[in-house]
């Protein structure tokens, strides 16, 4: 499907640029540097045993990779303190022009190091994860040129920065984001988090080097199977309107906690209970498989206190907003009124309630 014209030209986001203040002084704060020669910061380090064969050693090695393909400036434009709140909360759906990113900016970087950024990410997601950034980056690309007046689009203007070093046993954080895109990957030992993140992009559908990319496919199939499974007074407590909604936790909401809303787990029959774990699945599992096990875990032992909702047409390809929340996990998914059709423009988020950026794990140690 071709892109609209008008979709090129006015892909503005209805977002407000966040602006907030949370402490994240955390009670074990780790040791950071910004580059190699930098003395320490006077804190107390969380320090972990990991196994040698565990996913976030490889993580780690491919962070390594990457940062030795930099030269002195490029790292100390890469690297910040662990406990740097302002450069934590710097990530948003906005474009270049509205948003200032800082660290690594791939338009800046050549093929070599391009490829080992684009490695550590492979190595933290699983594939499917991997390909929806490749493919959001991809879509991305298809607005270069159409900018109005100081928007900048384009895969050049994705950035990558490391919170802390990579390590073993300290906890560290990676993020990768540009425009309707921001990966915040936190590492403590073995454990990896990617809350918050937001997904989604635009176009949602586009064709490239003659192949059609429809970006979030899989998890929109299952959506729609799940609405439509509901009886007729389920849907009465889940559909909760005919228009589609916004974004309840976007950049700069990291302090909210909404109300349940539509329906609950222990309402739903167990086919509808699998569909469910299903759709929860396709976004859990953007993350790695061995990390994401534990969680999918946790959202089988509380699938019956797990909440979904549903604003929009429930007719597949339908604009429509959707919901899922656990006493441990929040996912949306929310089309866009600007820059053409709505589902051609997405913002889809995934938090974890006292663990977004890695909080819970840290503590826990």
């Amino acid at each position: 499907m071709s892109v609209p014209s008008n979709f090129l030209r006015a892909p503005f986001e209805s977002l407000l640029m966040q602006s907030r203040s949370i402490l994240f002084v955390l009670m074990c704060t780790p040791l950071a540097a910004v580059h190699a020669d930098q003395k320490s910061d006077n804190v107390a380090k969380t320090t972990v045993a990991v196994n040698t064969d565990d996913q976030s050693v490889k993580v780690v090695a491919a962070a390594e990779r990457t940062l030795a393909t930099l030269n002195d400036d490029e790292r100390a434009k890469t690297i910040f303190k662990f406990n740097d709140e302002e450069q934590r909360l710097r990530w948003s759906n906005l474009p270049t022009g509205i948003f200032e990113r800082k660290g690594l900016r791939m338009g800046d970087l050549k093929q070599e190091q391009i490829d080992a950024v684009m490695v550590l990410i492979k190595a933290t997601m699983s594939s499917d994860g991997y390909q929806q950034v490749v493919d959001n980056m991809a879509g991305e690309e298809t607005l270069k040129g159409g900018g109005r007046g100081r928007l900048v689009f384009g895969k050049d203007e994705y950035y990558l920065s490391i919170l802390g070093m990579p390590s073993r046993t300290e906890p560290w954080m990676w993020q990768f984001g540009g425009h309707h895109l921001a990966i915040n990957a936190t590492i403590l030992g073995d454990q990896i988090t990617l809350a918050p993140s937001l997904t989604g992009g635009q176009p949602m559908r586009y064709a490239n080097d003659g192949k059609e990319i429809v970006q979030m496919a899989d998890e929109l199939v299952v959506a729609f199977e799940l609405v439509n499974a509901l009886d007729a007074d389920q849907k009465k407590k889940a559909i909760l309107s005919q228009k589609f909604g916004e974004l309840a936790l976007g950049p700069g909401r990291d302090d909210v906690h909404p109300e349940p809303e539509g329906i609950r787990g222990n309402e739903l029959s167990e086919g509808q209970k699998t569909l469910l774990k299903k759709l929860i699945t396709e976004r859990v599992g953007l993350l790695n498989a061995e990390d994401a096990a534990a969680k999918l875990e946790s959202v089988a032992a509380t699938l019956d206190d797990t909440w979904f909702s549903w604003r929009g047409e429930v007719k597949p390809g339908s604009a429509a907003y959707y919901r899922v929340q656990s006493p441990t996990f929040f996912l949306e998914f929310a089309p866009q009124q600007m820059g053409g059709a709505p589902m051609q423009h997405v913002h889809a988020m995934y938090r974890e309630f006292k663990n977004d950026y890695g909080e819970q794990m840290l503590h826990a140690k």
